[in-house]
């Protein structure tokens, strides 16, 4: 893996460029060789993959995956980092450069199709702070052909995403994941391998995709008790589906129906437990639908 963008050449390029990273696009340039060589050895990455990777800035993680991945999808949602990327490939990593596609898209946005030719199998990125759950729920639920995943979001982010049942930070990114894949923390990355130096600690989140818990309820009626189980965390889940069932009583009736204490609260149940709790939707509720 050489060929790596180290801090003077990330100034460089930046320079040349004209780019100054803006908070709006949750810009933070990995500009340490050492990091990302740790991301893409983490992400276990193989010749058969195809790497997704969503803002690559000026391509320091781009170079790294590159040599190793059999092909990159970049998706970058700034005009002139996504028109300035194949240079810096062709530049820096010449002979892998042909194995790269930029995508000038909003990774919140992009669909499979566009995405297709050929079909990622691995997430890999550093993904910006203010969109990191929402980007990575909405690439696993349009691209079914991703089997694993390794990305870099702020560190109390990867303490949620990763938490499990009964922990304090355990919520919404945590269920939802968990739907789509098996996560575990991968590490700590310190602030100063970035530029701008931003005033958190990074983490690295691993996941594993494996099929959904249940097959015969839809995806979005789950997340929807999701939603409704953590929307007031300090009911209990009798009250804080009562809504979403019509009524506290029905509520009652489909959480003991499913095996689950009406008593209980959302941060205290698995995925499993959700997606049972949606399949005893009562017959005629908007939930049943």
């Amino acid at each position: 893996m050489t060929g790596l963008l180290g801090p003077a050449e990330i100034r460089e390029l930046a320079a040349r460029l004209g780019v100054a990273p803006t908070k709006k696009l949750g810009q933070n340039f990995v500009h340490d060789p050492n990091t990302v060589r740790r991301i893409v050895t983490a992400a276990g990455l193989t010749p058969d993959d195809v790497a997704l990777e969503v803002g690559p800035g000026l391509g320091s993680l781009t170079l790294g995956l590159l040599p190793i991945a059999g092909h990159v999808h970049a998706v970058e949602i700034d005009p002139v980092l996504a028109g300035a990327l194949p240079e810096t490939a062709a530049r820096y990593a010449s002979a892998d450069a042909d194995r790269l596609t930029v995508h000038r898209a909003d990774a919140l946005r992009v669909a499979a199709a566009e995405l297709a030719d050929p079909p990622p199998t691995a997430l890999v990125a550093n993904l910006p702070y203010n969109v990191a759950v929402p980007v990575v729920l909405h690439l696993l639920a349009v691209l079914p052909t991703l089997r694993h995943g390794l990305v870099m979001v702020q560190k109390e982010v990867a303490d949620r995403l990763v938490a499990g049942p009964g922990s304090k930070v355990y919520g919404i990114p945590s269920v939802k994941l968990a739907w789509y894949a098996q996560a575990r923390g991968a590490g700590r990355v310190p602030p100063n391998v970035f530029w701008p130096v931003p005033n958190v600690d990074s983490g690295l989140v691993a996941f594993t995709c494996h099929e959904p818990p249940r097959t015969d309820v839809p995806r979005e009626r789950v997340f929807a008790v999701v939603d409704a189980a953590f929307a007031q965390r300090r009911k209990t889940l009798r009250a804080a589906l009562a809504g979403w069932a019509g009524s506290a009583d029905r509520a009652a009736a489909a959480l003991t129906e499913a095996g689950v204490d009406p008593g209980a609260r959302g941060e205290s149940l698995t995925v499993e437990q959700f997606a049972a709790i949606a399949a005893s939707a009562p017959a005629g509720t908007p939930a049943a639908k």
